[in-house]
């Protein structure tokens, strides 16, 4: 089994010590958002093949990474986008993030980071060229540190839509979904951006978008968990949702518990409710929330 920490929320960031003391444990307990009793995740060696990471700041793990390697092989997804502080009112500085990005990389190798500029957000404050040129300059200074970047557009889910229209009312900048032709033009541009600095651009569970040049993402990707391991790792592929083509994996996050403010966030209703779950968390608690 390999397990994701998290796409729900940024474990690393903010629920380190509880992650800890779930491995220590030997599992983890996970409510469904679904509703129903709380099912038990194993996280002892013989239960787990790899673990994925999803992050935009990973410094409260860097001094337990080796514990984690212990149980089974890891690497991590690492947002940076470094948008403006109107769409990312809480994250990590983008020097820090990518000193993070680099220290992983020197510490355990390229296969280990892989770089998430995700989602693509289309306003007034970010149109297609200032991503074109942001993008750009972010893949020129990850040169030799990430061999992948996973890309996608901003999905307009309900709630993604609310947040983002009260940051724009708040910030005074307009956003848009734009239509398939212009989304697959700036894929266009990125990708031989990305090339140019060995990095391989990836397109996540959007397939209709597919330029050429361009790979459909494993964000849950058991060749890459294979090599860390060094043997080989099978896991039937079941993704998330229609296009998606994740390896089956158990995830141990809990939604409505990120502190970042990303106004563009699927995870997240309320960053103001976030902020009291996140205070109230008990790290020995057996889950999240």
């Amino acid at each position: 089994m390999i397990v994701s920490a998290s796409y729900r929320t940024d474990i690393p960031a903010f629920y380190a010590g509880w992650l800890m003391a779930r491995l220590a444990a030997g599992e983890a307990r996970v409510r469904s958002p679904y509703g129903g009793q709380p099912t038990v995740v194993g996280l002892r060696p013989e239960a787990v093949d790899g673990f994925v990471f999803w992050t935009r700041n990973a410094a409260p793990m860097m001094r337990h990474w080796d514990r984690v390697r212990r149980v089974a092989p890891f690497y991590v997804q690492f947002t940076l986008t470094d948008y403006p502080r109107a769409l990312e009112v809480g994250t990590l500085a983008s020097a820090a993030a990518l000193r993070q990005m680099r220290a992983l990389a020197r510490r355990f190798g390229p296969r280990v980071v892989v770089w998430r500029y995700d989602p693509i957000v289309l306003s007034s404050l970010t149109p297609a060229d200032w991503h074109a040129a942001n993008f750009a300059r972010l893949a020129r200074v990850l040169a030799g540190v990430v061999d992948e970047v996973v890309v996608s557009f901003v999905q307009p889910y309900r709630k993604t839509v609310r947040n983002l229209d009260a940051a724009a009312r708040r910030h005074g900048f307009a956003w848009r979904d734009p239509d398939d032709d212009d989304k697959r033009a700036l894929l266009a541009r990125l990708v031989p951006a990305a090339r140019m600095y060995g990095i391989r651009l990836t397109l996540c569970t959007q397939p209709d978008l597919q330029v050429p040049g361009a790979g459909e993402a494993r964000c849950i990707d058991a060749a890459r968990l294979s090599d860390l391991a060094g043997r080989p790792i099978a896991v039937r592929e079941k993704g998330n949702r229609p296009g998606c083509r994740c390896a089956e994996s158990r995830d141990i996050g809990a939604y409505d518990s990120c502190a970042q403010g990303c106004a563009y966030c699927y995870a997240v209703a309320d960053r103001a409710r976030a902020i009291v779950r996140l205070k109230r968390q008990d790290a020995a608690a057996p889950m999240l929330g």
